[in-house]
């Protein structure tokens, strides 16, 4: 087993391409041709969790928050990061962190809290832009419906709970191959005008490089004619924080304290009870300070999130409840969700969580 065999059943639900721009998710340390003895997983990467790794034998730590986030200068063991990458380069450790990309798809940290919380009708909070393309393309009617079958298993055609998505319409479609062509239909030298199908579907970024080679490799002509368009569409089905429905109305109070309890937060920040029950909630693991104006927006009745400074609480202004559960607290059953993605894909294969607790704000 290779750390890339471990990592890519990551990136296939959570693809590098929608971490935020100021993250650094994705292998820190070490290569992906090394072969895997193990894996340990962990909300934060510090020494003690490389010892850990060290004593239970394993080579590949996976983390959602990264040790290295900044560019690092010196590797003189001056604080505990340089520590923590000095101490897994020593001992052969290769490092990856699943971060922002794993915050931004359904089944990843803020669909977790829904899980636990228990919401329905889930939707993302705050949707990508510029995400998803158009491909159109033209076919020679007998081969359409395998052109088009291949785009759809290489991903195309997604539309929220919808898939096989596509438009097609008949035309006429002309060309005259040169010298040095061997064309599929018709003659070279000679104008040839062929009944087409053209064909338009639509697929995320991070499939364009599997959707254009399945379309290569499924089309009968010799030069393709394909047209991609990036679209202005918000992709609905990828971004931060998340937002559903209770199944029945709750006291604020009671709402308060029982996720104060599923989270094992020491204590539960909360601006004024202004609302009398609770619905709708939104919610975004780590810190989600900056989509309150969103759940506002989406007439949320709370907002489940972590690490809201003092004057943020203010901007709540009496239209939805903030309660502040905790950085780590709102992210630690991210290990689970690591834990099940390797164990699924490699069910034979040593998967340990960490017994450390690395959440570094502790309460009298």
């Amino acid at each position: 087993m290779k750390v890339r065999d471990i990592v890519s059943s990551i990136e296939e639900m959570a693809p590098l391409t929608y971490q935020e721009s100021y993250d650094n998710s994705g292998l820190l340390v070490g290569s992906y041709d090394s072969d895997v003895t193990g894996v340990l997983i962990c909300l934060d990467v510090i020494e003690s969790v490389v010892e850990e790794a060290i004593k239970k034998g394993v080579n590949l730590i996976i983390a959602h928050h990264p040790i290295v986030f900044k560019g690092l200068k010196r590797f003189n063991g001056s604080n505990y990061v340089e520590r923590t990458v000095i101490l897994a380069i020593q001992n052969n450790i290769s490092i990856y962190a699943a971060h922002t990309n794993l915050d931004s798809v359904k089944g990843g940290v803020s669909d977790r809290i829904c899980d636990l919380i228990g919401l329905q009708n889930r939707r993302i909070l705050s949707p990508v832009s510029n995400d998803l393309y158009k491909l159109v393309t033209f076919v020679p009617n007998k081969f359409a419906q395998k052109v088009r079958d291949s785009l759809f298993e290489a991903g195309a055609g997604s539309i929220g709970g919808y898939d096989s998505c596509s438009y097609a319409v008949e035309g006429t479609g002309s060309f005259r191959g040169g010298e040095n062509t061997d064309p599929f239909v018709g003659e070279k030298g000679e104008l040839h005008l062929e009944a087409e199908v053209r064909i338009e579907t639509i697929f995320p970024k991070h499939l364009k490089g599997k959707i254009c080679s399945a379309l290569l490799k499924n089309h009968p002509y010799e030069e393709v004619a394909f047209d991609i368009y990036l679209l202005e569409n918000d992709n609905k089905q990828v971004g931060m924080g998340m937002i559903g429905e209770l199944t029945a109305p709750e006291d604020p109070l009671f709402f308060l304290s029982r996720i104060k309890e599923i989270f094992g937060s020491a204590c539960v920040k909360h601006t004024q009870i202004s609302k009398k029950k609770i619905k709708t909630v939104a919610v975004c693991g780590g810190s989600g300070s900056s989509l309150l104006r969103k759940a506002i927006s989406r007439k949320a009745d709370v907002f489940v999130s972590g690490d809201f400074k003092y004057h943020e609480f203010f901007d709540a202004e009496g239209r939805i409840i903030i309660a502040d559960i905790g950085h780590y607290e709102s992210e630690q059953f991210t290990r689970d969700i690591f834990y099940e993605i390797v164990t699924k894909k490699f069910p034979n294969f040593a998967v340990y969580i960490s017994e450390i607790n690395s959440n570094p704000i502790n309460y009298l």
